[in-house]
């Protein structure tokens, strides 16, 4: 059988993978401990549930709109307007299976051949692929370790060509869980505006977790003048423990959102009807859900410091500390280049291996474009994240 060219080009996601294999594991009965999975360990809200129920119950099981039903874009414009002081019409929303597929919609309507798009490094291992299917050219622009993995205006300015047509933001950041500080943001601002031409892709899955203390900003917040350039991709995955469920969105240009929904037509149509309706009612929790959204976040923030206390005291390792999402992003190259069992463990792909071995399931930096690293989420309860890191431990002690 002939496969398509578009279609060899392309990796399966290793985070996926890495979940997969951990879970077929465990099924098996093995003593598993994974750090792969980028959810929640955490369940839905019972509200949120009890809204989709009760459309299933009600029979709200046919087609709606393309675009997603009124409501819940009106929802998302209201939560716009009072989270992120962005003033956005029903019309310049759109309502997809996952962010995931709000960002390749994007890229899609965005993108003609030989278009490229600047991509911080590390990244989240679907940007470069979602671009390469929509015939355009990854350019990534270094986020150094020695800057707390954020990018700057300069490494930027380095990657920008006369063919680049956008640019990718991610804070915070999956896989590192870096924050973009303020002051970064303004400058990576003063860059846009100069490059009139450049559309900014605003990826805010993450925004309701952060644990500096410091208030969530994205670019066109910061700088009004920027939105009608900015298209706002988020969901309800990360935030309200929603990731089977697979409802995003995207907020943008009229005219690019437009477009986006016209792709949409032709592949998934509407989303998930019922879905939407837990969607709706998620925005619409008040009180409820910003106190289940508060325990989520402070468990996670508990969990955070102490993967971050465990992996520093192991030799070999350092880690920068993570002020959001729920991602560890270690720099293990003190591991490598040395022996275990006979073997020596040259990549971070050689050291997930041996941990799966040893009953860890990790991802390696590679797929993210930093080798020498691995990605750990800490969305587990706290008894396995310490038995695995203690795992990670032990083989680093066994090393010679």
């Amino acid at each position: 059988m002939r496969i398509s060219e578009r279609a060899r080009a392309i990796r399966p996601s290793p985070t996926l993978a890495i979940a997969a294999e951990a879970k077929a594991r465990t099924a098996r009965g093995e003593d598993i401990v994974g750090f792969g999975a980028g959810e929640p360990d955490f369940d839905t809200p019972e509200y949120v549930k009890r809204a989709a129920i009760r459309a299933l119950e009600e029979g709200f099981t046919k087609y709606t709109p393309t675009a997603g039903i009124l409501e819940l874009r009106q929802a998302i414009c209201e939560k716009l307007r009072a989270e992120n002081r962005l003033d956005v019409s029903p019309e310049e929303v759109i309502v997809s299976c996952g962010a995931k597929q709000s960002l390749y919609n994007l890229f899609q309507a965005l993108l003609d051949p030989g278009d490229e798009v600047v991509v911080p490094s590390p990244y989240w291992v679907s940007y470069p692929d979602m671009i390469v299917l929509a015939g355009g050219r990854p350019v990534f622009a270094k986020a150094g370790e020695e800057d707390g993995f954020q990018v700057t205006a300069g490494a930027i300015e380095r990657a920008l060509t006369p063919r680049s047509r956008a640019l990718v933001l991610n804070s915070p950041c999956n896989p590192t869980g870096s924050v973009l500080s303020r002051e970064r943001l303004g400058e990576i601002a003063e860059l846009v505006a100069a490059r009139p031409d450049l559309v900014v892709v605003s990826d805010d899955i993450y925004e309701q977790l952060i644990y500096s203390g410091e208030p969530f900003e994205n670019l066109a917040s910061m700088r009004p003048a920027l939105a009608e350039r900015t298209v706002v991709v988020n969901g309800f995955s990360k935030t309200y423990a929603m990731t089977g469920w697979r409802i995003g969105y995207a907020a943008g240009p009229k005219e690019l959102v437009a477009a986006m929904g016209r792709i949409q037509d032709q592949s998934t149509s509407n989303p998930t009807s019922f879905a939407q309706k837990g969607a709706l009612a998620a925005l619409l929790g008040g009180a409820e859900g910003r106190a289940v959204l508060e325990r989520m976040r402070t468990e996670f923030d508990r969990r955070r410091r102490r993967m971050l206390s465990l992996l520093r005291e192991i030799p070999g390792v350092s880690c920068v500390e993570p002020l959001g999402a729920f991602y560890a992003f270690p720099n293990v190259e003190g591991l490598l280049g040395r022996r275990l069992e006979g073997r020596i463990l040259a990549t971070a792909v050689d050291l997930c291996q041996a941990l799966l071995s040893r009953g860890v399931a990790a991802v390696p930096g590679e797929p993210f474009g930093a080798p020498g690293h691995l990605r750990l989420s800490f969305a587990l309860g706290m008894a396995d994240l310490e038995k695995g890191v203690g795992r990670i431990a032990r083989l680093g002690r066994d090393l010679s």
